[in-house]
């Protein structure tokens, strides 16, 4: 029998996995299906200093830690995209990238993305000075100026952030004062290395391959005032000036208000039966971690009365659920320098559904990232003998290096069980967030792989010809994997195509010749550079 769940969450941020937590404690099967980073807009933090209980966490771990939780509740996680639905009968159909997936409920936390601003120069420079991600772009501007628009939480934090890097961090605010709590806003106001420029503004942003002016207005006083760095500088400038919620795909499925909210009753409930909404995806007044997840737990608890009801009323059967253990982990794991015994368990799992061997190769030298490389890849073979390691020193397999079309040391390449290279190149250390992309390349060579649709497969097939990929990355972007692995994808399909993803910090040559000034960076045929989050088809449409 086709397997029905009893829960489907849209979004993998905090309020999703608030629920998973919730809902999977209550013995409920659950499915989290978030196409990014599981964790959401909150793994782009990199301080998160106001969750009751926790005094100061990086929004990556808080997040790390939530996935880790409902994993052990038994929740089932799927990275693939949402492209259609259907909410009208009892069981709810979800339509993805790798398949459909039935429940009896639904709850959407797909949550809200930055909104742009709109001034002239925006968009031209997004990636070459504009940015909406300190913790993913800030290092770019490590001695040089930025600038940082908006005047909310988001503004204040980030700020604070940012000089870590910079040397001077300039608020612009068109409000009289700083919109969040005021201890934060005296903490920013007292700081020595940021200035604040209140009833003020943006007007345009101008330069050549890198951000050289912006102009600016005082609306207090009505006049203009620009920026100019000497000796040819370049500078920063974030706009963090709140979320536009991501509801567009469910515009014709549910209701909606006049700003793209998903509108609920008090129980988090849609105007479809079995259809809820939680996070930041619904009007509400203060959108934060905690309130996300108030969201997904009252959400969950309804829930659970409501499902029970109805597989009594549909006569449905449940399947004896599977919940995670990790009683068969080995006590050496502990001494691990890079995967812990969460993740090494969640890897068995993954690396046992291999159908067929796979072989890793790295090319090393001296340097202390190839050592790295080398105790990461170790761990990572350890775990199943499905997978084998081949380290080679710098030039010792000249062959090879041909083979894989070498071009920066250290580099890690994948072969399939044929000895085949299959166009996935890591130059660079992928783990951070470049671990789930690292996972998903041997899993998608080695089989069954993830779904995706014959009609995709047909058109990525069907490109005729040669085409080079470099993906410029962040370990703490957590844009970046989605680009990486639809990359990767597109290469293990198509044997023109090779995929490479460089972690930016530890090749910055390639910063330099491509005058990148943010991540995720995708890089085509050496010529042409794409900014910000690409999906597989998105990236496929530029190759056409």
């Amino acid at each position: 029998m086709e397997k029905i769940y009893d829960l489907i969450i849209i979004g993998g941020g905090p309020a999703g996995l608030s629920a998973g937590i919730y809902a999977g404690r209550a013995q409920m099967d659950v499915l989290i299906i978030e196409k990014g980073e599981v964790g959401g807009q909150i793994t782009t933090t990199s301080e998160v200093v106001n969750y009751p209980g926790i005094k100061e966490i990086s929004g990556h771990h808080l997040g790390a830690h939530m996935k880790e939780q409902a994993v052990g509740f038994g929740v089932e996680f799927l990275k693939a995209e949402v492209t259609d639905m259907n909410f009208q009968n009892d069981i709810k159909e979800i339509l993805t990238t790798s398949g459909t997936y039935k429940a009896l409920s639904t709850i959407i936390a797909t949550g809200a993305n930055p909104r742009k601003l709109g001034f002239p120069g925006e968009l031209e420079f997004t990636g070459r000075g504009v940015a909406y991600c300190a913790t993913c772009d800030g290092e770019f501007f490590t001695r040089l100026e930025v600038f940082v628009i908006g005047a909310g939480y988001a503004a204040a934090e980030e700020a604070m952030f940012l000089t870590k890097f910079a040397r001077k961090v300039t608020i612009i605010a068109r409000e009289p004062e700083f919109t969040c709590a005021k201890s934060i806003a005296e903490k920013v106001l007292k700081h020595p290395k940021i200035e604040v420029k209140f009833n003020s503004e943006i007007l345009e942003a101008s330069g050549d391959t890198k951000l050289r002016k912006a102009i600016f207005r005082d609306n207090s006083t009505n006049t203009t005032w620009e920026y100019i760095p000497a000796n040819n500088e370049s500078f920063g400038i974030f706009v963090f000036i709140g979320y536009k919620p991501q509801s567009d795909l469910f515009k014709s499925h549910i209701q909606l208000d006049s700003a793209g909210y998903i509108i609920t009753n008090e129980d988090l409930q849609t105007n479809v039966e079995g259809v809820y909404a939680i996070g930041d995806i619904r009007p509400k007044r203060l959108r934060q971690v905690v309130t996300a997840v108030a969201d997904g737990a009252l959400a969950a608890t309804v829930l659970e009365k409501v499902v029970e009801d109805k597989r009594e009323r549909l006569g449905i059967e449940k399947e004896e659920k599977k919940v995670a253990t990790t009683s068969d982990i080995s006590k050496e794991v502990s001494d691990s320098k890079f995967l812990d015994e969460g993740i090494i368990s969640q890897l068995t799992g993954i690396f046992e559904r291999f159908k067929t061997n796979i072989k890793i190769v790295a090319i090393l030298n001296e340097s202390a990232l190839s050592k790295d490389i080398d105790s990461f890849l170790t761990e990572i073979s350890d775990i199943s003998d499905k997978i084998s390691l081949k380290l080679y020193k710098e030039k010792e397999n000249p062959e090879l290096e041909k083979k894989i079309k070498l071009e920066n040391y250290p580099t890690i390449a994948i072969l399939d069980s044929e000895n085949n290279f299959r166009g996935v190149k890591f130059s660079g250390l992928p783990s951070g967030h470049e671990l789930n992309s690292f996972i998903l390349a041997l899993y998608n060579i080695a089989g069954p792989g993830q779904e995706i649709s014959p009609d995709l497969k047909t058109k990525i097939a069907s490109l005729n010809k040669d085409v080079n990929l470099k993906i410029a990355v962040s370990l703490s972007c957590s844009l970046c994997p989605e680009v990486v692995t639809g990359a990767h994808r597109l290469a293990i399909e198509n044997p023109h195509i090779s995929a490479e993803m460089i972690d930016i910090f530890a090749f910055p040559t390639l910063k330099d010749k491509f005058n990148l000034m943010g991540v995720p960076a995708l890089i085509i045929n050496d010529n042409e550079v794409v900014f910000g989050k690409q999906s597989i088809e998105e990236i496929l449409e530029k190759l056409n």
